[in-house]
């Protein structure tokens, strides 16, 4: 058994079921997924995701991470099971982030608030506020070949809030991003979760990005993807990926991730 680790986070799995009267965000009960005769992606899953909650999805390739995110947002149909996820649906933000390339930064926001049916007198303001949010107003009219990686991922994290769904699905979205961006953009991220309030939803394979940005963080076995572990993360003061604790339960969680893997292959 895994030595207790520093008193200043909780590191249990899996964690209790605790009595709640609020709602979820999201509810997975028993889910399974399969596409056609093929095999079982995911096999009874049960999740819950609070309003507001950060959680982070992590597991090894092929486990049905970004399966998951599609069934949240209504992309693809659960095959068993039953899904309960807002009626207005969910943001999605992949690893690339898409952007028009003839549209400016503030453009490519405005697309997302067309959509959603924001009148166009309004759209202008609107898309300055959002890039106000993710720090990039100063950039507004530039075009994404004048933007570096981790502003053009700013752009697109905003196009997603400008959906305006209590939901924020993120499959890797910093992924491609070198070291020193990726941890810019944690804390930007973190400050936005904590403005807007919306649940959020993260796929990643870095463990310690994980254990960084999440409240919780949920393991997926390999194919089919089970929910295995959860572990609270309750770090106090600020977090960052070189903080000692972040460290002490990346490692428990990457040594159960090893152990998950290595029972797969065998």
């Amino acid at each position: 058994m895994t030595a207790p680790l520093a008193p200043s986070f909780d590191s249990i799995s899996p964690v209790p079921p605790v009595s709640d009267p609020v709602d979820p965000a999201v509810r997975l009960a028993h889910v399974t997924k399969r596409y056609g005769s093929g095999p079982v992606v995911l096999d009874d899953v049960s999740l819950d995701i609070a309003p507001g909650e950060f959680v982070c999805l992590l597991g090894a390739s092929g486990c049905g991470k970004s399966t998951l995110l599609n069934l949240i947002a209504g992309l693809e149909p659960v095959s068993a099971g039953t899904l309960t996820a807002p009626a207005e649906g969910a943001a999605v933000m992949f690893q690339d982030p898409a952007l028009m390339p003839w549209l400016s930064a503030r453009r490519n926001v405005e697309l997302a608030l067309r959509l959603r049916g924001v009148p166009r007198a309004e759209r202008r303001v609107e898309a300055l506020r959002l890039l106000g949010i993710v720090n990039l107003a100063d950039a507004a009219d530039k075009r994404p070949h004048e933007l570096s990686g981790g502003m053009r991922q700013r752009v697109a994290l905003a196009r997603a809030l400008a959906q305006d769904r209590p939901v924020l699905l993120m499959d890797e979205p910093f992924a491609a991003l070198d070291a020193i961006t990726r941890d810019v953009m944690h804390d930007e991220l973190t400050r936005v979760w904590k403005e807007t309030g919306n649940s959020i939803v993260f796929v990643t394979h870095n463990v310690r990005e994980a254990v960084r940005l999440g409240q919780r963080v949920v393991l997926l076995s390999s194919r089919p993807g089970r929910v295995v572990g959860e572990w609270k993360v309750n770090i106090k003061g600020p977090r960052t990926i070189e903080h000692p604790e972040v460290g002490a339960l990346a490692a428990e969680i990457t040594l159960r991730l090893r152990e998950e893997i290595a029972s797969h292959a065998r």
